[in-house]
């Protein structure tokens, strides 16, 4: 894309985020009686009617839970704001999306014109009655049908749902309403491109604001800023360049350079020697995929059912790897059906056991029909501190699956539905601690092994206070490990309660110091610590669905936060072939710094570096990273340790392009992409 249509895209995302601020700000104070401020009437006006006090209770408790999670009621106001207001943006330029590839009927191009919302009024005649004649109902019913699959985004239980633009910001066009803004014939060629999403996600951020930021503080100060501050599009020739030499090379080595791959990774590095060269011919004058493997130098490595090479970005953006990732998935997949692939040795994505690929499909056709969704449900993996990133992600992964299917000829009805992602977003665990005492108390506390489960529970919320500033870093997986192993030694040698000395010396006996532990007393049965971790895990899933059925909205709200904090654990309990990243550069944040220097002392310097050593501990041996950062990692003697003792032993270079300034849009900086190789 290049830059005067991304410049027309800035100004368009702009413009729309002005117009739904306000309209949502005016919404809020003058309908409602909450002020960005902070203030909140403590009861309704008399001017609300009985569906608009219903909202409103709605509205105040998604204040709340934002200042349950440690804002000022000015921020949380402001926050709910933000979220509504990107969250509607996001929608209807799915909707634009949606439309350029025939996946939903004209609903957005010509407003109340448009032949889709015809077609409904028609099906429904009295719904021009209704004072906007209907229109919200029919795009909320759209946002419905499309939500059973990208629920992500499209879900209206979201809080984001509450508000609706009104009909001048909706319609308007002096000035240009949402609708106007949207349908501009300058950005008519973009809507059928994967990568827009992407650009209005990076375009919503004002560039003053973030100069603002920057000015303000060297380091950012919430996990806000730290977003804001590091969300810069990396270029398609360097995420490529970066895929083609992890997820392509991974490939070409377990096919022994016999792959389309080869010809389709423009990119890809491979010594002459690798080649595969033709030692054997038929009669017919063609050869066989083994006799063209005889004659290489290609690394020897087994072949894997496709579901098991899995790809993770811990720091996924609106998931520009991915979607590259997807083109090379295709290709693996559809050359996977004519070897002889191992059985697979693991688990799918949602726990369940892997059929091979020929017992699970009755012919190639319907196994190459499945293969979009086999790629989003088992291989690509995405993680960020920022929840609107997580909805473009998976929206970017589903449309791109679409476009698949387009390409093969099937009708929308045919296609088959896409029943998970694996896009997770670190924010910490919802901050209303009567909650956590209640489920807990209510659920986890009839039987001592329950009571430790709960226990174990509570620790995950205490270690996730950080996942907002620190994300992908934190390792939450070894503190469930630890905490499990701690409360295995207790049970087996009990608490050792040291002695408390004695001031003067005298006959007296010492008081003993109590130790404060886990509670394993009345747990009886020594197999309960085999199958420990596995509880842990199924403990915290019923959990959260126990909490969502208790009633009220800021309950709800509490439970579907912690539902999200559970899977963004879940992605770290696989192993990963690939990790891919542009992550984060410079100085933690400061509130975050003694946590970093005691979690990663050889990379603490800098968060790029941090995600470099974190990456390459989610690595199976022979994995590959590919990351573009910063270039000073190379040479800046504060990164020695960074070189010597991750770089030169835990993960050796591969290949290292030296890439400078003008990378990436607005960010200072001199990069670098490069691949290593897990040792």
């Amino acid at each position: 894309m290049d830059k005067d249509t991304r410049n027309r895209i800035q100004r368009a995302t702009q413009a729309a985020r002005g117009l739904l601020e306000q309209d949502f700000e005016d919404q809020l104070a003058g309908v409602f009686d909450i002020r960005l401020d902070g203030t909140i009437a403590g009861e309704p006006g008399s001017h609300l009617d009985a569906a608009q006090r219903i909202v409103r209770t709605k509205l105040v408790a998604a204040v709340e839970h934002f200042r349950a999670s440690g804002q000022s009621a000015a921020e949380a106001a402001a926050s709910y704001r933000r979220e509504a207001a990107f969250t509607t943006l996001n929608r209807f330029v799915a909707l634009k999306m949606l439309e350029a590839r025939g996946l939903v009927q004209e609903c957005i191009s010509r407003g109340e014109q448009s032949s889709g919302f015809k077609e409904f009024c028609g099906l429904a005649p009295g719904l021009v009655q209704l004072p906007d004649r209907g229109y919200r109902l029919y795009i909320e019913s759209l946002f419905d049908e499309i939500g059973r699959e990208v629920r992500v985004l499209f879900d209206r239980r979201d809080p984001a749902s509450l508000l609706w633009p009104a009909r001048a910001t909706l319609f308007g066009s002096q000035p240009p309403g949402l609708l106007e803004i949207l349908n501009d014939p300058e950005l008519a060629g973009v809507w059928d491109q994967d990568e827009t999403i992407g650009w209005v996600y990076q375009y919503y951020n004002d560039p003053s604001e973030r100069k603002r930021m920057r000015d303000e503080s060297a380091a950012p100060r919430n996990s806000r800023e730290l977003a804001v501050r590091n969300q810069f599009f990396t270029p398609r020739y360097v995420v490529e360049f970066l895929t083609d030499n992890s997820l392509g090379r991974l490939w070409y080595e377990m096919t022994r350079g016999v792959t389309r791959l080869k010809e389709q990774c423009r990119y890809l590095v491979w010594r002459v020697s690798e080649s595969p060269v033709v030692s054997h011919q038929s009669s017919a004058g063609d050869a066989s995929a083994d006799d063209r493997a005889l004659k290489t130098d290609a690394p020897i490595r087994p072949l894997k059912d496709p579901r098991e090479i899995r790809m993770l970005d811990p720091a996924c953006g609106s998931m520009h790897f991915g979607l590259y990732a997807f083109d090379l998935y295709q290709v693996i997949y559809e050359e996977a059906w004519d070897l002889d692939l191992p059985p697979p040795a693991g688990k799918g994505g949602g726990g369940e056991g892997l059929v091979p690929l020929r017992a699970l499909y009755a012919t190639k056709d319907d196994y190459l029909r499945d293969i979009p969704r086999l790629i989003i449900e088992h291989n690509i993996h995405g993680i960020d501190i920022d929840p609107r990133a997580a909805q473009i992600a998976g929206l970017s992964l589903w449309l791109r699956a679409q476009r698949a299917w387009q390409e093969q000829g099937l009708r929308r009805e045919d296609r088959p539905r896409v029943r998970r992602s694996n896009i997770a977003c670190a924010e910490p665990m919802p901050g209303e601690g009567a909650y956590l005492d209640e489920c807990i108390a209510t659920h986890l506390s009839a039987t001592p092994e329950q009571r430790l489960l709960g226990q174990l529970v509570r620790r995950v919320f205490t270690a996730m206070r950080l996942a907002g500033e620190a994300g992908s870093l934190l390792k939450i997986e070894d503190e469930i490990a630890g905490a499990l192993a701690e409360a295995k030694q207790q049970w087996f040698f009990g608490l050792k309660k040291p002695e408390q000395l004695q001031l003067f010396a005298d006959d007296s006996p010492s008081p003993e110091q109590l130790v404060l532990g886990l509670d394993v007393i009345g747990i009886a049965d020594a197999t309960f610590w085999d199958q420990a971790e596995g509880l842990i895990y199924a403990a915290r899933h019923a959990y959260a669905e126990r909490a969502e059925r208790g009633g009220g909205y800021q309950r709800r709200l509490f439970a579907e936060d912690a539902a999200r904090g559970f899977a963004f654990i879940d992605i770290y309990r696989q192993g990963y072939d690939v990790v891919l990243m542009n992550p984060p550069f410079g100085a933690f944040p400061e509130h975050v710094r003694p946590w970093a220097q005691s979690a990663y002392p050889r990379t603490r310097n800098d968060i790029y570096a941090a995600f470099i050593e974190r990456g390459i501990g989610l690595l199976r041996t022979g994995g590959y990273l590919g990351a573009i950062t910063s270039r000073t990692g190379f040479f800046l003697t504060s990164f020695q340790r960074w070189r010597e003792e991750i770089l030169l032993q835990e993960a050796l270079p591969t290949v290292v392009a030296d890439l400078g300034h003008g990378v990436m849009d607005d960010a200072m900086v001199e990069a670098a992409a490069y691949c290593l190789v897990k040792q």
